[in-house]
């Protein structure tokens, strides 16, 4: 596994066509913008794991793979709308 260390609106790219940009740094989380090509599948590794429902973003039409698994002890939290 490669290991790196970005700030904030520093980018990842992986091949060609693929790139992570480090959106916003948080206490104890970090947001991750994918820009991929549309045949490529991104996915959330929690929402390939169980059929338990839609976790924080959830909602949205298009499941993010962040390769972080969250801690099943813990519930998720829900944006406020």
């Amino acid at each position: 596994m490669l290991i790196l260390t970005r700030k904030e609106s520093e980018r990842i790219y992986l091949g060609d066509d693929i790139v992570l940009t480090i959106v916003r740094v948080g206490t104890d989380k970090v947001r991750i913008g994918v820009e991929a090509p549309s045949n490529v599948r991104v996915l959330r590794l929690e929402l390939s794991e169980s059929d338990s429902g839609p976790t924080i973003d959830g909602e949205l039409d298009r499941p993010r793979q962040l390769g972080i698994k969250q801690n099943r002890s813990t519930q998720p939290r829900r944006r406020a709308a």
